[in-house]
């Protein structure tokens, strides 16, 4: 399954949001998303085997957190699209600098 197969579902990119902000276990993922607890163990595991997400133990817990590498992908084949969005607001930009006051 490619990055862009897997983050095409809403739940993983959600974990990917929460996990991007620090690693954490799976019980506080279920809290903060409102899903099952299979559900998240699910997911989490479609995000490892795609090298999305990676887990340590700790005491316990297993925690999770994001692996970026993987995501380039996504960044290089979005970013003629950034560069498009750019030139566009510079445009908007010089329009508007050119209405007076």
């Amino acid at each position: 399954m490619s990055v862009f197969d897997v983050v095409a579902e809403p739940s993983r990119r959600q974990i990917l949001d929460l996990l991007g902000k620090s690693e954490r276990p799976v019980g506080e993922l279920v809290d903060r998303l409102g899903l099952s607890q299979p559900a998240v163990s699910k997911h989490l595991r479609v995000l490892r085997d795609a090298g999305l997400v990676e887990v340590r133990g700790d005491a316990q817990r297993r925690l999770y957190s994001v692996r970026p590498e993987p995501l380039r992908a996504i960044y290089e084949w979005l970013a003629p699209y950034q560069r498009m969005w750019a030139a566009s607001l510079d445009e908007l930009e010089r329009h508007l600098d050119a209405i007076p006051d």
